[in-house]
């Protein structure tokens, strides 16, 4: 029976790891704030001490932790993955980070005669909580092909898309879209409330129409309220949008709009809305 771990137990990993808990699967989970553990110990999780000791006792290991600074520390710091990694075990970096950090983890664990996989997802809390995650893979691939059991209980839909950096383009790719969509529909919102339109009716006309979204249905309701419970934090939105950036220049590629979109993020982390949803950003449009 193939043991699992899980490394980072936030909005996301803690859902997600739940789900594993859930569907059967022997789970030792880790958070650098212990009591974050409590919930899946309840569930039937076994708690480690470190990530050294998570890794080194399960055959596959996963991690969801916040940004590349993070997933190094994870990885590189004292009592980390690399001390217990070894004998073909596997790791899988869930987080969202860039793809220099994503082939620098995989370099050091190669190193060390572990397999790598790094795999960011799709989806935010509600997807994380309902297992319908789209979780996108790149590196080893006989570790994707032991670790398919596990995402089919995380997400709806895995992907293996090649050499490690690729699966974290492809989600720097469809965040850095979905991040110029929330601002052009904050825009549009904060525009027509203040010309007087009724804020439901332009939800109405947009569901209605070839722009119809899910995100814009499910946010809409937030914007109208004013009020905006974190599902994908807005710092977490500027970071990815930050990358996405840094990969356009990277690949000499202009991106007019995701730089533009990228400020009005930074704007609203300056102005308090951090740790509030990625839609907190209509606090600093209107």
């Amino acid at each position: 029976m193939t043991t699992y771990g899980f490394l980072g137990l936030g909005i996301m990993g803690n859902a997600m790891a739940a789900n594993l808990v859930k569907a059967g699967f022997d789970v030792t989970v880790w958070n650098r704030t212990p009591a974050k553990c409590a919930p899946l110990l309840a569930l039937g999780a076994r708690q480690g001490l470190s990530p050294c000791d998570v890794v080194a006792a399960c055959d596959i290991t996963f991690a969801m932790v916040s940004d590349p600074t993070a997933a190094r520390e994870i990885c590189f710091g004292p009592d980390g993955v690399l001390a217990g990694i070894g004998d073909s075990r596997g790791y899988v970096d869930m987080s969202t980070v860039d793809d220099g950090t994503a082939r620098s983890i995989m370099q050091a664990v190669s190193a060390r005669n572990g397999r790598f996989l790094e795999a960011p997802v799709s989806g935010t809390k509600k997807p994380a909580e309902d297992g319908t995650l789209i979780i996108l893979t790149a590196g080893d691939q006989s570790l994707y092909e032991q670790a398919a059991a596990a995402f089919e209980k995380m997400g709806k839909m895995h992907l293996y898309l090649g050499e490690v950096g690729q699966a974290a383009r492809m989600k720097l790719v469809v965040n850095m879209i979905m991040g110029g969509m929330m601002a052009a529909f904050c825009e549009g919102m904060a525009l027509g409330t203040k010309g007087g339109l009724d804020g439901s009716q332009i939800l109405e006309v947009i569901a209605a129409g070839a722009i119809a979204s899910p995100m814009f249905k499910g946010k809409g309701a937030m914007l109208l309220q004013g009020e905006f419970p974190t599902s994908f934090p807005l710092k977490h939105m500027q970071k990815d949008l930050r990358l996405a950036v840094s990969l356009g220049e990277a690949l000499a590629q202009p991106l007019h709009c995701a730089a533009a979109v990228n400020e009005i993020f930074k704007q609203a982390c300056a102005a308090g809305h951090a740790d509030a949803d990625f839609s907190a950003v209509f606090e600093a449009i209107r």
